[in-house]
């Protein structure tokens, strides 16, 4: 674009030179038929060479100026080609690292997304397993806790029947304590009166061991001490 738009300065500068020499010619014939009509004396040929030389100073000095013009404008230009190709370059490979780097990342997040993938199933397993096995220890704890309750129950029931046992073992002895201090009483009897101890008749013997059994208590025999459990 740009060498298009010096060229199309070049071509306007020319066009402007062309003209301003036409301008000059017209303006040279001009004085020259002024001057004839005046004093048809004057020598033509050294006035055309005067114009021709300053014509052609004219020409050289423009051309110059456009040929430095358009030299320097090349130069600018090309320094400014030069600095965008460089910049052009440089993008490229700039383009080219990003798109690298571009690369790179969609590797790795294809492997994150992956990763994540997989963490996630392990989760969802991991989490079913433990549900289950909660599931398994709720089960474990509701079955402890029910065998707990009737453990307790069993120690409830025990508990009773150590009381019951121990209140008749109390009672037990106070009657064994009786009984002794009866038979001791007896046998006294029996000692102090020895000639009638072998006089004593079969009721009398039966009375004093109905006697006897009487001090125990009902509750004493051996099918009260296996009251069940409630």
């Amino acid at each position: 674009m740009q060498i298009e738009s010096l060229n199309e300065e070049l071509a306007y500068m020319k066009k402007n030179h062309e003209e301003e020499m036409k301008e000059f010619s017209n303006q040279v014939v001009g004085q020259v038929n002024v001057e004839m009509d005046a004093t048809p004396g004057i020598d033509l040929t050294r006035v055309l060479a005067e114009m021709r030389e300053q014509y052609e100073a004219m020409a050289e000095r423009n051309r110059r100026d456009a040929e430095e013009w358009f030299h320097a404008k090349s130069a600018e230009l090309n320094k400014e080609v030069s600095t965008n190709t460089a910049m052009i370059q440089t993008s490229k490979t700039e383009i080219t690292e990003l798109r690298r780097t571009l690369q790179g990342l969609e590797i790795e997040l294809q492997s994150q997304l992956s990763m994540k993938a997989g963490l996630e199933n392990t989760v969802a397993e991991t989490e079913c397993r433990y549900a289950l096995q909660l599931q398994q220890i709720q089960g474990l704890i509701s079955s402890i806790e029910a065998q707990l309750s009737e453990l307790r129950s069993e120690m409830e029931c025990q508990n009773q029947e150590y009381k019951m046992l121990l209140d008749i073992k109390t009672r037990l002895e106070q009657e064994i304590a009786t009984y002794r201090s009866l038979l001791e009483g007896q046998d006294a009897k029996m000692i102090g009166f020895p000639s009638s101890a072998g006089s004593v008749s079969p009721r009398s013997t039966s009375v004093t061991t109905t006697s006897k059994e009487g001090l125990l208590d009902p509750r004493l025999s051996p099918s009260a001490l296996r009251t069940p459990c409630p």
